[in-house]
């Protein structure tokens, strides 16, 4: 497979609860299973990209992080979702933990972690979505060179606009953002059928 669909975590997938490592905390929005392995029949992988700043501000250790992506495979392996993989950043250049506290190229907006998954997985990253609910998440996809869907739930506050953070669409939920996935590239498939049959 060629093609991903890269996810934020907090906002995105579950609700914010912020910094949260308590596996009993962790909520899945009702559609996030449904859409997710609508994508997932679709062929593509499932990748979570996120930012997780509280190991740097010394809000818990990195160890931490292993059972929230347990209990976040588990919830959505009983409707039948794998996640491909799971990408975090744990550093802040203002942290409180020295190790952590740099600036890096992993912390999105930056798109070190979509281009890690990518090198991975072999992935095309022109063929691949990133999808988040803040600006941010957009940037970091479009610098990738994905394209790019805000899941508008009202997290974003600043708005600050720039040339990589207007998003190729916003929705209101996964189940939208699906939608748009899958019928763009339904799309872009039928143009290049339509092409190739003119090319005869």
């Amino acid at each position: 497979m060629k093609k991903a669909v890269f996810l934020d975590k907090d906002g995105t997938l579950i609700v914010d609860v912020p910094y949260n490592v308590d596996p009993a905390r962790i909520q899945l929005y009702p559609d996030a299973s449904p859409a997710l392995k609508r994508l997932q029949r679709a062929g593509y992988r499932l990748l979570v990209i996120s930012n997780q700043s509280g190991v740097a501000r010394g809000y818990f250790p990195e160890t931490a992080l292993n059972p929230v992506w347990q209990n976040l495979s588990a919830q959505l392996g009983r409707s039948g979702v794998t996640i491909d993989g799971f990408y975090y950043c744990p550093h802040h250049p203002h942290g409180s933990v020295e190790h952590y506290a740099v600036d890096c190229t992993c912390r999105k907006p930056a798109p070190g972690l979509l281009k890690q998954a990518a090198a991975s997985y072999g992935l095309d990253l022109s063929q691949c979505w990133m999808v988040g609910d803040i600006l941010n998440d957009v940037e970091a996809g479009s610098l990738a060179g994905c394209r790019t869907i805000l899941v508008d739930r009202g997290n974003e506050t600043e708005w600050l606009t720039g040339p990589h953070r207007i998003p190729t669409t916003t929705v209101q939920s996964l189940t939208a953002a699906a939608d748009y996935i899958q019928n763009a590239d339904e799309s872009a498939l039928s143009d290049t059928d339509r092409r190739q049959v003119n090319q005869v």
